[in-house]
Order: C-alpha cells, then sequence, then structure tokens
C-alpha cells in the first residue's frame, strides 16, 4: 500500500513580502527558516488567493518554478464537495501545503475543514512555527493568557453590536476570560469608536496593530485612558481585547 502523503499548515507574514523591501526582510526575520525548506518540497496547495500564494513562494523560495506548483483555491465561495479532491494528492501519497492569506492556517481561517477532513482520511497533518496575531495580541496585552476567547467579526448592525460588546464585556467580568474580536481595517477607527462610547469606563482595552511589522502598535489602557489619546488604526490591521476584572 502506497504511503500517504502529509498536509503541511504554512504560515505567512502578516503582510505582503512583496509589499516593499522592508516588508520582505520582516517576512525573513519572522518566518523560520522550516517554512522556506518545505515550501522547497511542496507543489501542491490549498490557498485562500493563488495570486496572492504565489507571489508569498516567490518572495519565500525565489528558486521554486512556478509552473511546478499545483493551487487550489479555498474561500467564502469553494463548495464543501471540492474539499476532496484539494486532498486528494495527499491519497496519491504527495505533500500537500495549506496557506492562509496571513498568519497560521486553520485559525480564524477556512483551512479548518481541510484540517478536519485530514484527519478523518488518517492524513498526518504537520503544523509548522510561524505568526499568529491571535496569540500575538494576548502575549503583548497584559490580560488573561489562561483564558480568552477569540469572537471573530462583530456584527454590522450598530444595535446588534452595541449588545455583543456588552456581552462579550459581561463575559469578561464572570468568568476572568479576556474577549477577542476583529474588524475589517477600513472600519477600525469606527469600532474603536463605538468601543469608546460603549464600554464601561474601567474596562480594560487592548489594540494590537501591524503585528510583527515595523509599524507594530500596542497598548492596554481603560476606556477612559483611551479617551484622552488618538490612534489612526485606518487599514492597519488589528485585534482588538477587552476584559473587565
Amino acid at each position: 500500500m502506497k504511503a500517504l502523503g502529509k498536509l503541511y499548515l504554512i504560515p505567512v507574514p502578516l503582510c505582503d513580502p512583496n509589499d516593499s523591501e522592508l516588508a520582505k526582510q520582516n517576512a525573513a526575520e519572522v518566518l523560520p527558516q522550516t517554512i522556506q525548506r518545505t515550501i522547497g518540497f511542496i507543489d501542491d496547495y490549498i490557498v485562500e488567493n493563488e495570486k496572492t500564494a504565489r507571489r508569498f513562494i516567490k518572495a519565500i523560495e525565489p528558486a521554486k518554478v512556478q509552473a511546478t506548483l499545483r493551487l487550489s483555491a479555498l474561500n467564502k465561495h469553494t463548495e464543501t464537495s471540492e474539499y476532496n479532491a484539494m486532498i486528494q494528492p495527499c491519497l496519491e501519497g504527495k505533500n500537500v501545503g495549506l496557506m492562509s492569506e496571513a498568519g497560521c492556517p486553520g485559525v480564524a481561517d477556512p483551512g479548518a475543514a481541510i484540517v478536519k477532513l485530514a484527519h478523518e482520511k488518517g492524513i498526518q497533518v504537520v503544523p509548522l512555527v510561524g505568526p499568529s496575531s491571535i496569540l500575538l495580541a494576548v502575549m503583548g496585552s497584559g490580560m488573561n493568557g489562561q483564558s480568552f476567547a477569540f469572537n471573530g467579526y462583530l456584527p454590522i448592525d450598530k444595535g446588534e453590536k452595541k449588545s455583543a460588546l456588552k456581552n462579550f464585556e459581561t463575559l469578561s467580568q464572570n468568568k476572568n476570560q479576556s474577549q477577542l474580536f476583529i474588524e475589517t481595517p477600513y472600519r477600525n477607527n469606527k469600532l474603536l469608536e463605538d468601543l469608546l462610547q460603549t464600554l464601561q469606563p474601567n474596562t480594560h482595552l487592548c489594540v494590537a496593530a501591524d503585528l510583527t511589522l515595523p509599524t507594530e502598535f500596542i497598548k492596554t489602557l481603560r476606556v477612559q485612558d483611551w479617551k484622552k489619546i488618538k490612534v489612526d488604526l485606518h487599514n492597519r490591521p488589528a485585534i482588538f481585547i477587552i476584559h473587565k476584572f
């Protein structure tokens, strides 16, 4: 019986390494050499966006011949009926790489469904070390690293968003559990404004933006103290954490 291939979970930088020479240098510093070596021997990939995935592979492993790459798209438009075909190379003895658009695949990422399928098929899953904005934010926040919850995106509706924030604030106090969430980057400033209007003055709020980048910003203050400063978060990938102690 032919040996199965492995599913490698390949972290990527929290910014596009092709944006600038500084971004490329930053990616080289943040990502371990294991990533480059792994990309060197894998030709089959499951990615969110083929164009950006190819750019990342070229930036990290320039010697890789692009024509040898076989990429499958896994995003909100992908049907679950397509998953088996994506994992098929592993069943044929080939290794497959799973990549997110930013950070770690399978964490706040559609790749989790492929990882689940791999386990069901008896395929070995190999998670590699790389940057996770969620963990980096928790590490830098000074909040509860023993108990925290990532809640994804908040509701867009103003009333529903306010209700969700109040609920997270109560949960954080009752369970001593830090509550994390994100927003589409161009809405960050509006979210910060909503947080300061909705949360209680003594609730702690951490904003962690541009993690691992030269413009990295991490600050934890009480809501009443956030109101005394001004920060521009527009189009800066960010994690927000609240905790009412």
